[in-house]
């Protein structure tokens, strides 16, 4: 497993970031270091990094909420807590920590005690701000009080410059300013209910301090050690971050990286960049797929032109015929027909044979003309009937059936109806 490297941030601006590097039980491998931010990312390389933050700027409570929340417990948390809060919620973070092991045990819809870590929003923007700025990016984050040790059978105090924090047995840490250390050191003192030692005196009590802080307070510690049933004062030489360091692997505290904060892992990262991939992917699909339906309706408007083209073209070709299925190639036979073939193969040739048996008959007028079953059946004006009569004799001498079918005086001269039809037909 991974070393760690272990930053922890200062209080106020005018003092110092500090850090250690731990091996994966949390024993330092290196002695701590201090100083700015930017020197310490060199040690991130390879290594878990965790962020230790002041734990006076971090609001520890213990909500009762329903033990079957499930998913919504991080929705619910907000608003379980805006009374108990001065600070609006949507300005605050909200982490929730592992609840206790009887918790477990509740039936559905009980509640229990929850541990939830509460800062203001500003305050993690810029703690990530000022990591994140020295090129070092953690994948944890904790109140550095929320590491205190904690003893089930003793009480456990540290002082840490202006600052004292108790977690007495079972409970979670309070913070507390040193000059009330009497009264923060009363906290650890048992409870009523709790097991009393020999004389009313409380449970033991482990004090972890600095050098500095113990000659600053140690006389009044020593002063409150007949209240405890026991004392043991440690002197941190090299300063909290070992002990802090030692209880990170198997750590209860809260990791403030969560919800909106939690860290980007590769396989998120990855993830993303496979949503996108597919996002532009269903986009580009989605274009060929409009694009395809705008051409095929592009093709049908101009397809539904053409065939009002051929029936007009149709029609005005071949009068009478209102079915226009497979129009061209009727039209083509119409066709083959009119220039010498098929049923109109007599058509042309009569044609030409009443042009030249008209010559012979000048005046004489085409008043209409009809084609059917080879016969050609012609209404002739002509000034008199010798005239039609001449035609008649004129298309039987060139080879022709003309046979003159009714004739009668008219106001113009006369007229008369002629039928030509091929010898021999």
């Amino acid at each position: 497993m991974a070393d760690w490297l272990i930053i922890r941030l200062p209080r106020t601006p005018a003092e110092q970031a500090s850090w250690i590097v731990a091996d994966a039980r949390g024993v330092a491998i290196e002695a701590p270091a201090g100083g700015p931010l930017a020197l310490a990312q060199p040690a991130a390389a390879g290594r878990h990094v965790c962020v230790l933050v002041p734990g006076t700027d971090v609001l520890m409570m213990e909500p009762e909420l329903p033990t079957k929340a499930g998913a919504k417990l991080a929705q619910m948390v907000p608003y379980a807590l805006e009374e108990q809060l001065a600070e609006d919620i949507d300005e605050l973070h909200f982490a929730i920590g592992r609840r206790g092991a009887d918790s477990a045990t509740r039936r559905a819809g009980d509640a229990a005690r929850t541990p939830v870590a509460v800062v203001a929003r500003a305050l993690m923007d810029e703690w990530l701000g000022a990591v994140q700025a020295a090129g070092i990016v953690p994948e944890s984050m904790y109140a550095d009080t929320d590491l205190l040790p904690a003893n089930p059978g003793q009480a456990v105090a540290w002082l840490d410059g202006d600052m004292v924090v108790v977690r007495a047995a079972g409970a979670a840490p309070v913070t507390m300013p040193s000059d009330a250390l009497a009264e923060a050191l009363a906290l650890a003192l048992a409870q009523p209910g709790d097991e009393f030692t020999v004389e009313g005196r409380g449970a033991g009590l482990i004090l972890y301090t600095g050098a500095a802080e113990w000659e600053q307070h140690g006389a009044a510690v020593e002063a409150l050690r007949d209240q405890f049933d026991g004392m043991r004062v440690q002197v941190l030489s090299d300063g909290p971050l070992p002990l802090l360091a030692q209880q990170l692997p198997e750590a209860s505290a809260i990791n403030l990286l969560q919800g909106s904060y939690a860290p980007q892992t590769s396989n998120a990262v990855g993830l993303r960049a496979w949503r996108v991939a597919a996002i532009l992917l269903a986009c580009l699909v989605g274009l060929h797929v409009v694009g395809k339906a705008t051409e095929l309706a592009v093709l049908k408007k101009r397809e539904h032109t053409l065939d009002a083209s051929i029936d007009q073209a149709f029609r005005t070709a071949m009068p009478g015929e209102f079915n226009t299925t497979d129009a061209r190639r009727r039209m083509q036979q119409r066709l083959q027909t009119a220039r010498g073939g098929g049923e109109f193969s007599g058509l042309l040739p009569a044609l030409g044979a009443l042009v030249v048996a008209r010559n012979g008959a000048p005046g004489t007028i085409v008043q209409a003309l009809s084609f059917r079953e080879g016969a050609v059946d012609l209404k002739l004006a002509a000034p008199n009937a010798e005239s039609l009569d001449r035609i008649s004799r004129a298309l039987r001498d060139n080879g022709w059936q003309a046979d003159l079918t009714a004739g009668n005086a008219a106001r113009s001269g006369y007229e008369g109806r002629i039928q030509i039809r091929p010898k021999g037909s």
